[in-house]
């Protein structure tokens, strides 16, 4: 497996690290157990953030009193966007991780990227967190294409956070080669596509690729995490049917489809945008009766009361045409339903 040297920070760890958002669904007990097993199988980045509920504490009480802080990388991010909230998140990550400092500290799905000098105060802040010791290096987070590159281009960020998976456009690679031209520490998320991807090896053996990039792969159930864990000795490669594998998987999901990050959400009508854009996708990719569900077909009929309002369109970092996704999703689940076609 490859070792990667994110950017110009100094940290340098295995391609294979965690990104601790699924652990805020489980309990405590589980989300310990299963933190101290990454680290004994080799995982030395945490990645989390002060908007995912309990994932901060969950760390800060796992490592605690292991003795083990100068081993690892603990990022966390802000959502926000006056240096009042940056202050009070900044203290709050600090003591759920109990920590004095933050390794990579990170402005959280960005709309802009922010420079000294630009009325916010927001990269002054940053800049005086590290001088503090507060943090150690100064990240960003974004999912608009348009924002990440002027990121990589600043000269600002030291690590940049995107969605980078085997379905990246032309664009998304371009914009790993370019960080990797700065120097900027590339961090994959999403690099299971929000869960249409379900082949860990295949995933895994496309970001062995990229010598400059630092997947961080949600992990909230132990045997995920062993599977994670197993390619640390073994890694796959993009070779025979991983690769043949992987060309039909690009074919098949080319174009426009919700990645399911949620960004859109909430629906002033209750729609569960996340999930019924992308459903044609999960029907097909994940166990079907699931989605078929009353559950399901329940949240499904909401579509029907879409009033056209747009507020999901103006928040998809994707620009999608949400609500001409949910209605051409919602005339496909329905013919699934009534046997006009097999899946």
């Amino acid at each position: 497996m490859n070792t990667v040297s994110l950017g110009k920070t100094g940290i340098k760890v295995k391609q294979d690290q965690f990104g601790a958002l699924p652990i805020q669904r489980d309990d405590m007990e589980t989300s310990i157990k299963i933190l101290r097993r990454a680290y004994e199988g080799g995982m030395r980045y945490f990645d989390t953030a002060r908007a995912y509920s309990d994932s901060e504490e969950k760390i800060g009480l796992a490592f605690k009193d292991m003795g083990i802080r100068d081993k690892i990388y603990i990022a966390t991010k802000t959502q926000a966007t006056t240096p009042d909230d940056f202050w009070r998140d900044l203290e709050t990550s600090l003591g759920m991780l109990k920590t004095d400092y933050v390794d990579v500290y990170q402005l959280h799905n960005a709309a802009r990227c922010y420079s000294p000098d630009d009325g916010t105060g927001m990269y002054e802040c940053m800049l005086k967190a590290k001088k503090d010791g507060l943090i150690r290096h100064i990240g960003i987070t974004a999912h608009r294409i348009l924002v990440a590159v002027e990121i990589a281009d600043s000269g600002l960020y030291e690590t940049l956070q995107f969605p980078f998976s085997y379905l990246a456009s032309d664009k998304e690679v371009a914009l790993v080669d370019k960080c990797k031209k700065n120097g900027v520490g590339f961090i994959a998320m999403k690099g299971l596509a929000g869960g249409l991807i379900n082949r860990a090896d295949a995933a895994m053996a496309f970001m062995n690729e990229y010598d400059n990039v630092v997947p961080i792969w949600g992990i909230q159930r132990m045997e995920e995490l062993e599977e994670w864990l197993s390619f640390m000795e073994e890694t796959p490669k993009m070779e025979g049917e991983i690769k043949e594998f992987i060309e039909r998987e690009k074919k098949e999901l080319s174009g426009d489809f919700c990645r399911g990050c949620g960004y859109c959400m909430p629906c002033p009508q209750g729609i569960e945008i996340n999930n019924c854009a992308r459903m044609s996708l999960m029907i097909r990719r994940a166990p079907t009766s699931g989605w078929l569900s009353q559950k399901w077909q329940d949240e499904m009929k909401k579509i029907e009361t879409c009033i056209n309002c747009r507020k999901c369109t103006s928040h998809c970092p994707y620009e999608l045409d949400t609500p001409a996704l949910l209605r051409k999703n919602y005339e496909d689940y329905k013919k699934v339903l009534a046997g006009e076609i097999t899946v």
